[in-house]
Protein backbone atom coordinates (compact mmCIF):
# COMPACT_ATOMS: atom_id res chain seq x y z
CA UNK A 1 0.00 0.00 0.00
CA UNK A 2 1.37 3.37 -1.03
CA UNK A 3 2.11 5.70 1.88
CA UNK A 4 1.48 9.36 1.15
CA UNK A 5 3.38 11.90 3.24
CA UNK A 6 1.21 14.90 3.95
CA UNK A 7 3.24 18.08 3.69
CA UNK A 8 2.23 20.92 5.95
CA UNK A 9 1.02 23.83 3.90
CA UNK A 10 3.38 26.78 4.10
CA UNK A 11 1.77 29.95 2.81
CA UNK A 12 3.70 32.83 4.25
CA UNK A 13 4.70 31.38 7.59
CA UNK A 14 2.90 33.96 9.66
CA UNK A 15 -0.27 33.39 7.62
CA UNK A 16 -0.85 29.70 8.00
CA UNK A 17 1.68 28.26 10.43
CA UNK A 18 -0.14 25.50 12.23
CA UNK A 19 0.92 23.72 15.35
CA UNK A 20 0.39 20.19 16.61
CA UNK A 21 -0.30 21.06 20.21
CA UNK A 22 -3.63 19.23 20.51
CA UNK A 23 -3.64 16.85 23.43
CA UNK A 24 -6.86 14.91 23.18
CA UNK A 25 -6.65 13.25 19.80
CA UNK A 26 -4.16 11.18 17.85
CA UNK A 27 -2.44 13.19 15.15
CA UNK A 28 -1.68 11.64 11.78
CA UNK A 29 0.92 12.86 9.34
CA UNK A 30 0.96 9.72 7.22
CA UNK A 31 -2.07 8.45 5.40
CA UNK A 32 -2.35 5.07 3.75
CA UNK A 33 -4.30 5.78 0.58
CA UNK A 34 -7.47 3.73 0.38
CA UNK A 35 -6.96 2.25 3.82
CA UNK A 36 -7.01 4.97 6.44
CA UNK A 37 -10.32 6.33 7.71
CA UNK A 38 -12.19 3.05 7.72
CA UNK A 39 -12.93 2.87 11.44
CA UNK A 40 -15.02 5.22 13.57
CA UNK A 41 -12.03 5.70 15.87
CA UNK A 42 -9.81 6.93 13.04
CA UNK A 43 -12.46 9.33 11.81
CA UNK A 44 -13.15 10.56 15.32
CA UNK A 45 -9.45 11.23 15.83
CA UNK A 46 -9.26 13.33 12.68
CA UNK A 47 -12.41 15.32 13.33
CA UNK A 48 -11.39 15.74 16.98
CA UNK A 49 -8.31 17.58 15.76
CA UNK A 50 -10.56 20.18 14.11
CA UNK A 51 -12.47 20.75 17.34
CA UNK A 52 -9.39 20.96 19.52
CA UNK A 53 -7.97 23.63 17.22
CA UNK A 54 -10.65 25.94 18.62
CA UNK A 55 -8.67 26.17 21.85
CA UNK A 56 -5.88 27.95 20.02
CA UNK A 57 -2.17 27.46 20.49
CA UNK A 58 0.94 29.04 21.89
CA UNK A 59 4.24 29.51 20.10
CA UNK A 60 7.27 31.76 19.87
CA UNK A 61 5.42 34.24 17.67
CA UNK A 62 2.18 34.76 19.54
CA UNK A 63 0.07 33.58 22.42
CA UNK A 64 -3.16 32.82 20.66
CA UNK A 65 -5.33 30.92 23.11
CA UNK A 66 -8.72 32.48 22.32
CA UNK A 67 -10.41 31.95 25.66
CA UNK A 68 -8.07 34.05 27.69
CA UNK A 69 -5.55 35.92 25.66
CA UNK A 70 -5.30 37.87 22.49
CA UNK A 71 -8.43 36.99 20.52
CA UNK A 72 -10.59 37.56 23.60
CA UNK A 73 -8.47 40.43 24.87
CA UNK A 74 -8.57 42.29 21.57
CA UNK A 75 -12.34 42.11 21.14
CA UNK A 76 -12.97 43.01 24.78
CA UNK A 77 -10.49 45.88 25.09
CA UNK A 78 -11.62 47.38 21.78
CA UNK A 79 -15.17 47.46 23.17
CA UNK A 80 -16.82 49.60 25.88
CA UNK A 81 -16.78 46.67 28.28
CA UNK A 82 -13.24 45.85 29.43
CA UNK A 83 -9.78 47.33 29.66
CA UNK A 84 -6.22 46.31 30.50
CA UNK A 85 -4.66 49.29 32.28
CA UNK A 86 -0.92 49.55 32.68
CA UNK A 87 -0.08 48.99 36.35
CA UNK A 88 3.42 50.27 36.97
CA UNK A 89 5.64 48.07 34.79
CA UNK A 90 2.92 45.43 34.40
CA UNK A 91 0.72 45.09 31.34
CA UNK A 92 2.42 47.63 29.10
CA UNK A 93 3.79 45.09 26.60
CA UNK A 94 4.80 47.62 23.98
CA UNK A 95 1.62 49.65 24.41
CA UNK A 96 -0.57 47.09 22.63
CA UNK A 97 -3.36 47.25 25.25
CA UNK A 98 -3.29 51.03 25.43
CA UNK A 99 -3.54 51.26 21.65
CA UNK A 100 -6.45 48.82 21.59
CA UNK A 101 -8.28 50.75 24.30
CA UNK A 102 -7.85 54.02 22.42
CA UNK A 103 -8.52 52.52 18.97
CA UNK A 104 -5.05 53.57 17.87
CA UNK A 105 -3.80 50.12 16.90
CA UNK A 106 -1.57 49.62 13.89
CA UNK A 107 -0.68 46.58 11.83
CA UNK A 108 2.17 45.44 14.07
CA UNK A 109 -0.01 45.07 17.18
CA UNK A 110 0.70 41.61 18.53
CA UNK A 111 -2.91 40.93 19.49
CA UNK A 112 -4.00 41.53 15.92
CA UNK A 113 -1.36 39.14 14.58
CA UNK A 114 -2.38 36.52 17.11
CA UNK A 115 -6.05 36.78 16.16
CA UNK A 116 -5.17 36.35 12.49
CA UNK A 117 -2.91 33.40 13.21
CA UNK A 118 -5.48 31.74 15.46
CA UNK A 119 -8.03 31.69 12.65
CA UNK A 120 -5.73 30.63 9.84
CA UNK A 121 -4.00 28.00 11.93
CA UNK A 122 -7.40 26.43 12.54
CA UNK A 123 -8.34 26.74 8.87
CA UNK A 124 -5.10 25.12 7.72
CA UNK A 125 -5.63 22.24 10.11
CA UNK A 126 -9.17 21.67 8.90
CA UNK A 127 -8.04 21.81 5.28
CA UNK A 128 -5.45 19.15 6.05
CA UNK A 129 -8.07 16.93 7.71
CA UNK A 130 -10.44 17.32 4.75
CA UNK A 131 -7.53 16.27 2.55
CA UNK A 132 -6.96 13.16 4.63
CA UNK A 133 -10.63 12.24 4.57
CA UNK A 134 -10.69 12.79 0.83
CA UNK A 135 -7.77 10.38 0.37
CA UNK A 136 -9.30 7.75 2.63
CA UNK A 137 -11.24 4.74 1.43
CA UNK A 138 -14.58 6.05 2.63
CA UNK A 139 -17.48 6.15 0.20
CA UNK A 140 -18.77 9.54 -0.97
CA UNK A 141 -21.91 8.93 1.06
CA UNK A 142 -19.89 8.36 4.22
CA UNK A 143 -17.68 11.39 3.58
CA UNK A 144 -20.54 13.85 3.12
CA UNK A 145 -21.55 14.36 6.80
CA UNK A 146 -17.89 14.50 7.84
CA UNK A 147 -17.20 17.20 5.30
CA UNK A 148 -20.28 19.09 6.51
CA UNK A 149 -19.01 19.07 10.08
CA UNK A 150 -15.49 20.11 9.15
CA UNK A 151 -16.63 22.85 6.80
CA UNK A 152 -18.94 24.23 9.49
CA UNK A 153 -16.02 24.56 11.89
CA UNK A 154 -14.03 26.23 9.12
CA UNK A 155 -16.97 28.57 8.47
CA UNK A 156 -16.81 29.59 12.15
CA UNK A 157 -13.18 30.62 11.66
CA UNK A 158 -14.06 32.53 8.50
CA UNK A 159 -16.95 34.22 10.29
CA UNK A 160 -14.44 35.40 12.90
CA UNK A 161 -12.16 36.70 10.13
CA UNK A 162 -15.11 38.37 8.43
CA UNK A 163 -15.98 40.12 11.67
CA UNK A 164 -12.45 41.15 12.62
CA UNK A 165 -10.62 41.68 9.31
CA UNK A 166 -13.20 41.77 6.53
CA UNK A 167 -11.17 41.34 3.34
CA UNK A 168 -9.27 38.11 3.83
CA UNK A 169 -8.03 35.24 1.64
CA UNK A 170 -10.35 32.25 1.27
CA UNK A 171 -8.20 29.13 1.20
CA UNK A 172 -9.80 25.69 1.03
CA UNK A 173 -7.29 23.58 -0.89
CA UNK A 174 -4.63 21.95 1.27
CA UNK A 175 -2.41 21.19 -1.72
CA UNK A 176 -2.44 24.71 -3.15
CA UNK A 177 0.85 26.28 -2.09
CA UNK A 178 0.38 29.51 -4.04
CA UNK A 179 0.25 32.84 -2.24
CA UNK A 180 -3.43 33.81 -1.84
CA UNK A 181 -4.92 37.23 -2.49
CA UNK A 182 -7.67 39.09 -0.66
CA UNK A 183 -11.29 38.23 -1.13
CA UNK A 184 -13.69 41.10 -0.57
CA UNK A 185 -15.72 41.23 2.61
CA UNK A 186 -18.80 40.47 0.54
CA UNK A 187 -17.12 37.37 -0.89
CA UNK A 188 -16.14 36.17 2.59
CA UNK A 189 -19.69 36.83 3.78
CA UNK A 190 -21.12 34.83 0.88
CA UNK A 191 -18.66 32.00 1.52
CA UNK A 192 -19.60 31.69 5.18
CA UNK A 193 -23.30 31.73 4.32
CA UNK A 194 -23.06 29.14 1.54
CA UNK A 195 -20.83 26.79 3.54
CA UNK A 196 -23.25 26.76 6.46
CA UNK A 197 -26.39 26.45 4.34
CA UNK A 198 -24.90 23.55 2.38
CA UNK A 199 -23.81 21.82 5.58
CA UNK A 200 -27.08 22.08 7.49
CA UNK A 201 -28.94 19.11 5.95
CA UNK A 202 -25.98 16.82 6.69
CA UNK A 203 -25.36 17.93 10.26
CA UNK A 204 -26.97 16.19 13.26
CA UNK A 205 -30.47 17.48 13.92
CA UNK A 206 -30.32 16.51 17.59
CA UNK A 207 -28.30 18.10 20.38
CA UNK A 208 -24.71 16.90 20.58
CA UNK A 209 -22.74 18.73 23.22
CA UNK A 210 -19.67 20.66 21.98
CA UNK A 211 -20.23 19.53 18.38
CA UNK A 212 -21.41 21.38 15.29
CA UNK A 213 -25.07 20.51 14.73
CA UNK A 214 -27.89 22.04 12.75
CA UNK A 215 -28.70 24.32 15.67
CA UNK A 216 -25.10 25.54 15.82
CA UNK A 217 -25.13 26.26 12.09
CA UNK A 218 -28.45 28.10 12.35
CA UNK A 219 -27.08 30.13 15.27
CA UNK A 220 -24.03 31.18 13.26
CA UNK A 221 -26.22 32.09 10.29
CA UNK A 222 -28.36 34.18 12.64
CA UNK A 223 -25.22 36.00 13.81
CA UNK A 224 -24.24 36.56 10.19
CA UNK A 225 -27.64 38.02 9.27
CA UNK A 226 -27.84 40.09 12.48
CA UNK A 227 -24.63 41.86 11.52
CA UNK A 228 -25.25 41.83 7.78
CA UNK A 229 -25.81 45.57 7.51
CA UNK A 230 -22.55 46.25 9.35
CA UNK A 231 -20.65 43.69 7.29
CA UNK A 232 -21.93 44.26 3.74
CA UNK A 233 -24.43 47.11 3.96
CA UNK A 234 -27.56 44.97 3.54
CA UNK A 235 -29.91 44.46 6.54
CA UNK A 236 -31.30 40.94 6.92
CA UNK A 237 -33.33 41.11 10.12
CA UNK A 238 -36.09 38.80 8.88
CA UNK A 239 -33.60 36.12 7.87
CA UNK A 240 -31.98 36.38 11.30
CA UNK A 241 -35.33 35.69 12.96
CA UNK A 242 -35.93 32.75 10.64
CA UNK A 243 -32.62 31.18 11.57
CA UNK A 244 -33.27 31.70 15.30
CA UNK A 245 -36.62 29.96 14.98
CA UNK A 246 -34.87 26.89 13.61
CA UNK A 247 -32.75 26.50 16.76
CA UNK A 248 -34.52 23.86 18.85
CA UNK A 249 -34.02 21.84 22.01
CA UNK A 250 -32.56 24.59 24.22
CA UNK A 251 -33.94 26.60 27.14
CA UNK A 252 -32.58 29.20 29.53
CA UNK A 253 -30.95 27.67 32.59
CA UNK A 254 -32.96 28.82 35.66
CA UNK A 255 -29.71 29.96 37.27
CA UNK A 256 -27.86 32.48 35.09
CA UNK A 257 -24.49 31.19 36.31
CA UNK A 258 -25.21 27.52 35.56
CA UNK A 259 -23.59 27.99 32.15
CA UNK A 260 -20.39 29.22 33.79
CA UNK A 261 -19.86 26.63 36.53
CA UNK A 262 -16.88 24.30 36.44
CA UNK A 263 -19.26 21.50 35.44
CA UNK A 264 -21.19 23.63 32.96
CA UNK A 265 -21.66 20.85 30.42
CA UNK A 266 -25.04 20.11 32.03
CA UNK A 267 -26.49 23.53 31.25
CA UNK A 268 -29.60 23.31 29.01
CA UNK A 269 -28.64 26.67 27.53
CA UNK A 270 -25.26 26.00 25.93
CA UNK A 271 -25.52 25.55 22.17
CA UNK A 272 -21.78 25.42 21.53
CA UNK A 273 -18.86 25.24 23.95
CA UNK A 274 -15.16 24.45 23.71
CA UNK A 275 -14.43 21.60 26.18
CA UNK A 276 -11.59 21.77 28.67
CA UNK A 277 -10.16 19.25 31.11
CA UNK A 278 -6.87 20.20 32.73
CA UNK A 279 -6.28 16.62 33.88
CA UNK A 280 -6.30 15.58 30.22
CA UNK A 281 -3.77 18.30 29.42
CA UNK A 282 -5.95 20.91 27.73
CA UNK A 283 -4.43 24.38 27.77
CA UNK A 284 -5.54 27.95 27.18
CA UNK A 285 -8.39 28.36 29.66
CA UNK A 286 -7.09 30.68 32.35
CA UNK A 287 -9.05 33.90 31.91
CA UNK A 288 -9.87 34.28 35.61
CA UNK A 289 -6.18 33.96 36.38
CA UNK A 290 -5.49 36.92 34.12
CA UNK A 291 -7.89 39.28 35.88
CA UNK A 292 -7.63 39.00 39.68
CA UNK A 293 -4.91 40.52 41.86
CA UNK A 294 -1.77 38.53 42.66
CA UNK A 295 -2.95 38.01 46.25
CA UNK A 296 -6.49 37.04 45.34
CA UNK A 297 -5.63 33.43 46.14
CA UNK A 298 -5.91 34.35 49.82
CA UNK A 299 -9.65 34.88 49.33
CA UNK A 300 -10.18 31.31 48.14
CA UNK A 301 -9.11 29.31 51.20
CA UNK A 302 -7.33 29.86 54.54
CA UNK A 303 -4.19 28.34 53.03
CA UNK A 304 -4.35 30.31 49.78
CA UNK A 305 -4.99 27.10 47.86
CA UNK A 306 -5.28 28.73 44.47
CA UNK A 307 -3.02 29.47 41.57
CA UNK A 308 -1.26 32.77 40.95
CA UNK A 309 -3.24 35.54 39.21
CA UNK A 310 -2.02 38.09 36.67
CA UNK A 311 -3.84 41.28 37.77
CA UNK A 312 -4.70 42.37 34.25
CA UNK A 313 -8.02 42.70 32.45
CA UNK A 314 -10.93 44.36 34.27
CA UNK A 315 -14.16 46.24 33.62
CA UNK A 316 -14.06 49.75 32.25
CA UNK A 317 -15.22 52.43 34.69
CA UNK A 318 -18.99 52.83 34.53
CA UNK A 319 -19.78 49.25 33.56
CA UNK A 320 -20.27 47.90 37.07
CA UNK A 321 -22.47 50.79 38.18
CA UNK A 322 -24.65 50.44 35.08
CA UNK A 323 -26.10 47.25 36.60
CA UNK A 324 -28.97 47.50 39.06
CA UNK A 325 -28.15 46.03 42.44
CA UNK A 326 -31.03 43.58 41.99
CA UNK A 327 -29.55 42.31 38.73
CA UNK A 328 -28.16 38.85 39.43
CA UNK A 329 -25.74 39.27 36.54
CA UNK A 330 -23.87 41.96 38.45
CA UNK A 331 -22.09 39.13 40.23
CA UNK A 332 -20.21 38.57 36.96
CA UNK A 333 -17.92 41.27 38.36
CA UNK A 334 -15.95 41.33 41.59
CA UNK A 335 -15.77 44.63 43.49
CA UNK A 336 -14.98 45.86 46.99
CA UNK A 337 -12.88 44.53 49.86
CA UNK A 338 -11.14 41.20 49.36
CA UNK A 339 -11.00 39.24 52.60
CA UNK A 340 -8.12 37.02 53.70
CA UNK A 341 -9.85 33.79 54.74
CA UNK A 342 -7.07 32.99 57.20
CA UNK A 343 -7.41 36.24 59.15
CA UNK A 344 -10.88 37.54 58.34
CA UNK A 345 -9.35 40.91 57.48
CA UNK A 346 -8.98 42.76 54.20
CA UNK A 347 -5.89 41.64 52.31
CA UNK A 348 -3.05 44.18 52.40
CA UNK A 349 -1.11 44.70 49.19
CA UNK A 350 2.66 45.19 49.08
CA UNK A 351 1.99 48.94 48.90
CA UNK A 352 0.40 48.77 52.34
CA UNK A 353 -3.01 49.64 50.94
CA UNK A 354 -6.06 47.35 51.24
CA UNK A 355 -6.97 45.09 48.35
CA UNK A 356 -10.26 46.73 47.49
CA UNK A 357 -11.34 46.44 43.87
CA UNK A 358 -12.60 49.86 42.81
CA UNK A 359 -14.63 50.77 39.75
CA UNK A 360 -12.62 53.93 39.26
CA UNK A 361 -9.31 53.81 37.40
CA UNK A 362 -7.66 57.17 37.99
CA UNK A 363 -4.73 56.86 35.61
CA UNK A 364 -5.10 54.38 32.75
CA UNK A 365 -1.37 54.36 31.99
CA UNK A 366 -0.29 54.07 35.63
CA UNK A 367 -3.16 52.43 37.48
CA UNK A 368 -3.02 51.14 41.03
CA UNK A 369 -2.96 47.39 41.48
CA UNK A 370 -6.43 47.29 43.02
CA UNK A 371 -8.17 49.53 40.50
CA UNK A 372 -10.74 48.04 38.19
CA UNK A 373 -13.65 45.69 38.88
CA UNK A 374 -12.56 42.13 38.07
CA UNK A 375 -13.96 39.43 35.79
CA UNK A 376 -15.83 36.91 37.90
CA UNK A 377 -18.27 35.22 35.52
CA UNK A 378 -16.85 31.72 35.42
CA UNK A 379 -16.74 29.83 38.70
CA UNK A 380 -13.61 30.27 40.79
CA UNK A 381 -12.89 27.97 43.71
CA UNK A 382 -10.15 26.69 45.98
CA UNK A 383 -7.85 24.02 44.63
CA UNK A 384 -8.12 25.05 41.01
CA UNK A 385 -5.09 25.00 38.76
CA UNK A 386 -3.96 27.78 36.45
CA UNK A 387 -5.74 25.89 33.67
CA UNK A 388 -9.47 25.77 34.42
CA UNK A 389 -11.88 22.90 33.79
CA UNK A 390 -15.05 24.73 32.81
CA UNK A 391 -15.97 24.57 29.15
CA UNK A 392 -15.75 27.88 27.30
CA UNK A 393 -19.19 29.05 26.15
CA UNK A 394 -19.33 30.13 22.50
CA UNK A 395 -23.09 30.27 21.87
CA UNK A 396 -25.95 30.00 24.34
CA UNK A 397 -29.71 30.20 24.02
CA UNK A 398 -29.97 33.67 25.55
CA UNK A 399 -28.32 34.98 22.40
CA UNK A 400 -31.02 33.39 20.25
CA UNK A 401 -33.69 35.16 22.31
CA UNK A 402 -31.94 38.52 22.21
CA UNK A 403 -31.27 38.34 18.48
CA UNK A 404 -34.98 37.89 17.80
CA UNK A 405 -35.88 40.72 20.16
CA UNK A 406 -33.44 43.09 18.48
CA UNK A 407 -34.59 42.21 14.99
CA UNK A 408 -38.26 42.77 15.84
CA UNK A 409 -37.39 46.20 17.25
CA UNK A 410 -35.41 47.05 14.13
CA UNK A 411 -38.35 45.90 11.98
CA UNK A 412 -40.65 48.30 13.83
CA UNK A 413 -42.49 45.67 15.91
CA UNK A 414 -41.17 46.12 19.46
CA UNK A 415 -44.25 44.40 20.90
CA UNK A 416 -43.11 41.13 19.31
CA UNK A 417 -39.83 41.45 21.21
CA UNK A 418 -41.56 41.30 24.58
CA UNK A 419 -41.76 37.51 25.12
CA UNK A 420 -38.06 37.13 24.34
CA UNK A 421 -36.91 39.96 26.59
CA UNK A 422 -39.22 38.82 29.39
CA UNK A 423 -37.38 35.52 29.67
CA UNK A 424 -34.06 37.33 30.02
CA UNK A 425 -35.18 39.94 32.56
CA UNK A 426 -37.17 37.45 34.65
CA UNK A 427 -34.09 35.32 35.17
CA UNK A 428 -31.90 38.35 35.84
CA UNK A 429 -34.29 39.70 38.47
CA UNK A 430 -34.79 43.02 36.68
CA UNK A 431 -37.94 44.82 35.58
CA UNK A 432 -39.22 44.90 32.05
CA UNK A 433 -38.94 48.35 30.45
CA UNK A 434 -42.06 50.26 29.53
CA UNK A 435 -40.77 50.41 25.97
CA UNK A 436 -38.34 48.05 24.31
CA UNK A 437 -36.17 50.17 22.04
CA UNK A 438 -32.70 49.84 20.58
CA UNK A 439 -31.12 51.74 23.46
CA UNK A 440 -32.52 49.19 25.90
CA UNK A 441 -31.47 46.27 23.69
CA UNK A 442 -27.92 47.61 23.47
CA UNK A 443 -27.59 48.00 27.24
CA UNK A 444 -29.24 44.65 27.89
CA UNK A 445 -26.78 42.92 25.56
CA UNK A 446 -23.93 44.30 27.68
CA UNK A 447 -25.57 43.09 30.88
CA UNK A 448 -26.49 39.64 29.60
CA UNK A 449 -23.23 38.86 27.79
CA UNK A 450 -20.74 40.71 29.96
CA UNK A 451 -17.21 39.33 29.44
CA UNK A 452 -18.18 36.79 26.77
CA UNK A 453 -15.99 38.34 24.08
CA UNK A 454 -18.74 39.62 21.79
CA UNK A 455 -19.24 43.23 22.85
CA UNK A 456 -17.08 44.84 20.14
CA UNK A 457 -19.39 43.41 17.44
CA UNK A 458 -22.44 44.81 19.23
CA UNK A 459 -20.75 48.21 19.55
CA UNK A 460 -20.16 48.30 15.80
CA UNK A 461 -23.72 47.23 14.95
CA UNK A 462 -25.23 49.89 17.23
CA UNK A 463 -22.78 52.58 16.11
CA UNK A 464 -21.43 53.29 19.59
CA UNK A 465 -18.06 51.89 18.54
CA UNK A 466 -17.33 55.10 16.65
CA UNK A 467 -18.33 57.47 19.47
CA UNK A 468 -16.03 58.66 22.29
CA UNK A 469 -15.98 56.72 25.54
CA UNK A 470 -13.60 56.26 28.48
CA UNK A 471 -10.00 56.81 27.33
CA UNK A 472 -11.10 56.88 23.67
CA UNK A 473 -11.97 59.61 21.20
CA UNK A 474 -14.00 59.37 17.99
CA UNK A 475 -13.17 56.27 15.95
CA UNK A 476 -13.01 56.41 12.11
CA UNK A 477 -15.39 54.07 10.28
CA UNK A 478 -12.45 52.24 8.70
CA UNK A 479 -11.50 50.87 12.13
CA UNK A 480 -14.58 48.69 12.23
CA UNK A 481 -12.14 46.08 10.95
CA UNK A 482 -8.55 45.53 11.99
CA UNK A 483 -5.55 45.86 9.66
CA UNK A 484 -3.97 42.82 8.10
CA UNK A 485 -0.85 42.19 10.18
CA UNK A 486 2.32 43.80 8.83
CA UNK A 487 4.31 40.57 9.01
CA UNK A 488 1.69 38.84 6.86
CA UNK A 489 1.83 41.56 4.21
CA UNK A 490 5.62 41.44 4.17
CA UNK A 491 5.61 37.76 3.21
CA UNK A 492 2.78 37.88 0.67
CA UNK A 493 2.81 40.54 -2.03
CA UNK A 494 -0.59 39.34 -3.28
CA UNK A 495 -2.32 40.82 -0.24
CA UNK A 496 -3.55 44.41 0.03
CA UNK A 497 -3.96 46.23 3.33
CA UNK A 498 -7.47 47.07 4.51
CA UNK A 499 -8.71 50.57 3.66
CA UNK A 500 -7.68 53.30 6.06
CA UNK A 501 -4.45 51.63 7.17
CA UNK A 502 -0.97 52.28 5.72
CA UNK A 503 0.63 49.40 3.86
Amino acid sequence: MKIKIIAAIVIASTLFTYSCTDLDEELYDRVEDGDFGQTPGEIQALVGGAYSSLRGFGDAISNSYPTCEYVFFLNEVASDEATIPTRGTDWFDGGQYQDAQRHLWNSDNRMILSSWRYCYTGIAKINSIIYQIDKSGLSDEAKAPIYAELKSIRAYYYYTLLDMFGNVPIVTDFEDQGLPSNSSRQQVYDFVESELLEAVPLLPANKVYSKFTQSVAYSLLARLYLNSEAYVGVPRWTECIEMCQKVTGYTLAPDYFASFLTENQTSPEIILAIPYDSAAGTVGNYLSSMSCHYLHRLTMSPTGDYQWSGNGICAQPGVYSSFEDTDKRKKSMLAGDQINMATGNVIIMDSGEPLTYTEEIVNFTDAKQNEGVRLHKYEMKAGERWERDHDWVVIRYAEILMMQAECYVRLGSPGLATPFVEQITLRAGTEMPATIDLEFIDKELLREFIFEGRRRTDNIRFGTFFQPWWEKGTTPATRAIFPIPASVLSTNNNLNQNPGYPN
